[in-house]
């Protein structure tokens, strides 16, 4: 394997310290929003009712949503199910109407509205207490994530590594809950589930930097941690810019044309990329060189056998 010179590294450690802070202030301001705005959460999470219609030709969305909105249904979220015929409305809690009757009412509204032959396929209620539920149990998945892959690098590489990982993982997924509630974005179970793919892309990075970092700690001499970092960073520097590059084009294009059912999910991917990208390189490194990470921390001892001295010492 050809070994980078010092020369011909970016300097990515020698922008840390504003890096550093630029994150801290991020961090700062996503608590403050998640404490004052909170988040958005979708009908997962709060309860409410969700109808399933047919119509026998393809379903003008926007004129649906039209419709609800103007006769009292704001709140009504309207999406494809499965094929341009069939339509899922989900709805806000209601507490003083019953499932049915609201089905009803919707039913009609889509009707005269479309002048159309509407057919009412099925409808689910989901209460508050399944929703907090969720909700728990979300928060639960993130946290139980986030302590496994702890253990995990500090079994394979090094504490101080270890906890530049998790501490670059909390950082992407408190900046993607900053983003949704500074825009008020619905989060719901899609969402969820993007910001744990967010946590997986996010570690595989680290993990390919970190690797990289401990094999250029054995194998070069006459540099100190930060010059080896910035080679390590150098080195694997293609190879992060390529794989962001391709998975941030798959999300335009579920961005653009994947329609409202996962466009929040893609959302949160596309800046989950994006942050994961830069903490990789900017948070997980940093942390490990602010703890004095060394050579002596990623060579293993070598661990002498047993009776060895008094074998040399035979003829």
């Amino acid at each position: 394997m050809q070994i980078l010179h010092l020369k011909e590294t970016v300097a990515f450690m020698s922008y840390r310290k504003g890096a550093m802070i630029f994150s801290i202030i991020l961090m700062l301001a996503s608590i403050f929003t998640l404490a004052t705005n909170k988040l958005n959460f979708g009908l997962d999470f709060t309860g409410g009712t969700l109808i399933e219609v047919g119509f026998e030709n393809a379903a003008e969305l926007n004129k649906m949503r039209q419709l609800l909105d103007a006769n009292g249904f704001d709140d009504a979220v309207v999406q494809l199910y499965g094929s341009s015929r069939d339509v899922v409305i989900r709805l806000g809690q209601r507490d003083d109407v019953k499932a049915e009757m609201l089905g009803n009412q919707i039913l009609s509204v889509l009707e005269k509205g479309t002048g159309k032959k509407v057919e009412m396929r099925r409808i689910e209620y989901v209460g508050a207490s399944v929703g907090d539920e969720l909700a728990e149990q979300g928060g639960l998945a993130m946290l139980t994530a986030l302590i496994c892959i702890l253990m995990y690098v500090a079994f394979r590489f090094e504490w101080r590594m270890a906890l530049g990982s998790v501490i670059a993982l909390f950082h992407d997924v408190l900046l993607t809950l900053g983003l949704f509630s500074v825009l008020n974005l619905a989060f719901d179970l899609t969402v969820l589930a993007a910001i744990l793919a967010v946590i997986g892309y996010s570690l595989n990075d680290t993990i390919v930097v970190s690797d990289r970092i401990r094999e250029n700690f054995r194998k070069v001499r006459g540099s100190d941690s930060e010059g080896i970092i910035n080679i390590s960073l150098s080195q694997t520097l293609s190879r992060t810019v390529i794989t962001s590059i391709t998975t941030i084009l798959v999300l335009l294009a579920l961005f653009f044309r994947g329609g409202e059912l996962i466009h929040g999910f893609a959302t949160a991917l596309l800046f989950g990329v994006f942050v994961g990208t830069y903490s990789s390189i900017y948070v997980a490194s940093s942390v490990a060189l602010s703890l004095g990470i060394s050579k002596e921390d990623l060579i293993p001892e070598v661990v002498e056998k047993e009776g060895a001295d008094q074998d040399a010492m035979m003829p």
